[in-house]
């Protein structure tokens, strides 16, 4: 079973990998065994039963549900329909914490306000976790008719990925084998007037999206509701964000939004990635 580590900063700066002793005396197995438990879900195993984690971990079966059974209760695993289980609440709260200290909302906030006064419509900044995206930030509009697609969103927010702008974006950009099996465990519910409830079609989306590089949304999450999308990279040419902004089809048609606003929100979407270190061919040249 694989062992937690923590890290110890050296007198030159570096930070090294300091892997405890299971001698000590401080040291909790049951606490190892608890987070060698939650990492055994990652993107490409969204969704593991008792007997997948118990033989990846080399633990009887029985251990492994009293653990489970227990992080469950605490709300850091999810049990489905199918009696298979997925990370929970409690490690996406975790995860928001790590991602406020890697800098992307302190690196993304001035871009995002500055399109939001720029453009007056909202704009957002979303991360894809399994199935869903998650609300890193968010510039909301003062227009009117603005609370007609508010939708009660805020950071921290969830939304389906298949139905959302910066959802199909961030899809798009995944390795093939991750999104086909993310895709195959969605259930696709018709939302809005155009949502996508083929997977096949939806697939064919994604293709579109990663020839263009850039998402939109017409009415598939909300009637009235449209949205641009654009991928944030970082320095590793990883697309780890996606930033959009919406409107209400009172206030721009999509056309207008993807001609009109396109270039600013991509604009925008470029800084930020530069920010994150991210750099063109060309730039590393």
């Amino acid at each position: 079973m694989p062992r937690t580590s923590s890290h110890t900063e050296r007198p030159n700066g570096e930070w090294t990998r300091v892997v405890p002793s299971l001698r000590e005396p401080r040291y909790s197995q049951s606490l190892e065994r608890g987070l060698a438990i939650l990492a055994c879900f990652t993107p490409e195993r969204p969704v593991l039963g008792i007997a997948d984690i118990a033989d990846e971990l080399g633990m009887s079966r029985s251990t492994t549900h009293r653990y489970v059974i227990t992080l469950v209760a605490l709300g850091y695993l999810e049990q489905g329909a199918s009696r298979k289980y997925r990370l929970g609440l409690r490690v996406t709260d975790l995860g928001m914490s790590a991602l406020n200290s890697t800098g992307l909302r302190e690196h993304s906030r001035p871009y995002l306000e500055e399109l939001r006064q720029r453009t007056t419509y909202t704009v957002n900044l979303a991360v894809l976790d399994g199935p869903e995206i998650l609300y890193v930030d968010r510039a909301r509009s003062y227009r009117r008719g603005q609370n007609q697609i508010d939708l009660g969103l805020r950071l921290g927010s969830r939304l389906p990925a298949y139905c959302t702008s910066m959802g199909k974006l961030l899809l798009a950009y995944l390795p093939e084998g991750e999104q086909k099996d993310l895709i195959g465990d969605m259930k696709l519910a018709k939302r809005a007037p155009n949502s996508i409830t083929s997977k096949k079609a939806l697939r064919s989306e994604l293709e579109h999206v990663r020839e263009e590089g850039f998402a939109v949304n017409d009415e598939e999450l909300a009637a009235g509701l449209h949205s641009i999308s654009a991928p944030v990279r970082a320095e590793s040419n990883e697309v780890v964000a996606a930033v959009n902004m919406a409107a209400h089809a009172s206030m721009i048609s999509l056309e207008e939004l993807v001609d009109h606003l396109g270039p600013h929100l991509v604009s925008t979407a470029d800084r930020i990635s530069a920010r994150l270190g991210y750099r063109r061919d060309d730039e590393r040249e």
